[in-house]
């Protein structure tokens, strides 16, 4: 399984053009991907620096005929004409999804800037068998706002081993059984550097010896540092730093063979990150 995770700041390069065609390009490059998991996808939000009013949701769609996109929609505001604004995360894979959630995360109160956020869950029916496929994009302006959107992860998490654990009684219709499994993958923009504590409570073990979640490129890369992902060409928002993670559960972490982050690509303000996984 090949999967890449990028923030894509709408499709938006350095070079100021918007070309959702563009990303999916390099993304292909990269590798022959089973997953793709985007950040900051939009639709409709002409008002973001050089965008237009596109539905970038159906576009990446379009883009990747055969696979299944999963929309996860953080914002949803009325935009003045009678439609809708949606702003948020998609997931792309070649895979079966047999069933998608999607998490609002807790949205705390704070004086910072910010907005809803969510988190893609979507089981898919992979070589291996069913794994949660997960994507999120954490709070960038406050790091009290990351940690309660931290809690709101793990416990989705939690509740997803706890329904495996504890099969549900099977009925017909909108009950009829779902496949579900502890194995898993969370990708996506934490907003954190990695000696965050906040990170670090995202990989804390679970009270009740359920499996954790492990940072891939610690797993495979061992001490070597995490690249930059973020800010490399411009640093308008901070210093060049690791932002962007995959974490699997340990039986998936096992499975790595491979990790990889492309520091060089401008396609947007995010660098993409490859993981490449042995379900054979």
């Amino acid at each position: 399984m090949k999967l890449i995770t990028w923030n894509i700041q709408w499709a938006r390069g350095m070079d100021d053009r918007v070309d959702p065609a563009r990303v999916v390009a390099h993304a292909r490059q990269m590798a022959d991907f089973d997953v793709l998991c985007l950040q900051e996808v939009a639709d409709n939000f002409p008002e973001l620096d050089f965008n237009d009013d596109a539905d970038q949701f159906a576009r990446f769609a379009e883009l990747l005929p055969g696979f299944t996109a999963i929309e996860g929609i953080g914002v949803d505001v009325a935009d003045g004409k009678g439609g809708r604004q949606r702003f948020g995360n998609l997931l792309l894979t070649r895979y079966p999804v047999a069933q998608a959630l999607r998490h609002l995360l807790p949205w705390e109160a704070a004086e910072t800037r910010n907005m809803p956020r969510m988190l893609i869950e979507a089981m898919a029916l992979t070589p291996l068998g069913p794994v949660r496929l997960m994507t999120t994009h954490l709070e960038y302006s406050s790091s009290t706002l990351r940690a309660a959107q931290v809690e709101g992860i793990r416990e989705a998490h939690r509740m997803a081993l706890a329904r495996h654990a504890t099969p549900r009684s099977a009925g017909p219709h909108t009950y009829r059984m779902t496949p579900s499994s502890p194995s898993a993958v969370l990708t996506g923009d934490f907003n954190m550097r990695p000696d965050d504590p906040v990170l670090a409570r995202l990989l804390a073990p679970f009270g009740g010896g359920e499996p954790p979640l492990v940072d891939l490129w610690a797993a495979v890369k061992g001490e070597v540092p995490h690249p930059p992902t973020a800010n490399l060409f411009d640093q308008t928002y901070g210093q060049p730093g690791c932002l962007d993670y995959v974490l699997a559960t340990p039986d998936l972490a096992a499975r790595a063979r491979s990790i990889a982050c492309d520091v060089e690509t401008k396609v947007s303000d995010h660098q993409p990150i490859l993981v490449e996984f042995d379900l054979g």
